[in-house]
């Protein structure tokens, strides 16, 4: 396994550089048929979890899931139950607010978009049943690459650890080892196109690993 002992900053940057030169490198017919397979793995998993409050995001650029994907969870939740999606704080930390359909959603800083509903609070994600993160890459060991903003990392350090937190990749993004600083907060699962909900940690509400490394929630 590659050691990453003091050089670990620049090691992501390198990282983060590779591969986001693959997602780009990918055309239009499969980044639509990637994001409409983990799409649907998501959503399976949503309905059968049925949590009362989840957090997701909105895919932007070569993101896994698609532009669409608010819009798909909010579909599968049960009534009445909602969908937080994160508002970039000035600080890089995330608040959050509730999504109430495509067209609440206004442009915001770095690409993203946002609701424009009242904002919740940092402390929002606390409450969440599920947590649904982007990251560019996440090793085996549940490490989580993200942009370096550090907003991720900060926000998942609010969420109980009995709340099952799921990474969305491309196929070839679940790595074997990733360099490491001590604020990366790990995910316990994550879905790629091709090998579907895959748990990496002891992951709260999903059945283990089956022989072809799929998972199911209980």
């Amino acid at each position: 396994m590659p050691e990453f002992p003091d050089g670990a900053h620049e090691a992501k940057r390198e990282t983060r550089v590779a591969l986001l030169a693959h997602r780009r490198a990918l055309t239009a017919p499969q980044r639509a048929e990637a994001a409409a397979r983990v799409r649907a793995e998501l959503v399976d998993l949503v309905r059968r979890l049925r949590p009362h409050r989840m957090t997701g995001y909105v895919p932007v650029g070569s993101e896994p899931g698609g532009p669409e994907l608010p819009e798909a969870l909010r579909a599968a939740l049960p009534r009445q139950a909602e969908l937080l999606l994160p508002v970039l704080r000035d600080d890089l930390d995330l608040d959050w607010a509730a999504y109430d359909g495509s067209d609440s959603l206004v442009a915001a800083g770095r690409g993203m978009r946002e609701p424009a509903g009242p904002r919740l609070g940092r402390a929002a994600i606390g409450e969440a049943e599920l947590v649904v993160v982007p990251a560019l890459a996440v090793d085996h060991r549940g490490l989580r690459l993200g942009r370096g903003g550090g907003s991720y990392d900060r926000a998942l350090a609010r969420v109980p650890g009995r709340v099952l937190i799921v990474a969305l990749l491309h196929d070839g993004e679940l790595v074997e080892a990733l360099p490491a600083q001590p604020h990366d907060r790990p995910v316990h699962a994550v879905i790629t196109p091709s090998g579907g909900l895959r748990t990496l940690t002891d992951a709260p509400g999903v059945d283990p690993p089956t022989s072809a490394g799929r998972t199911r929630a209980r």
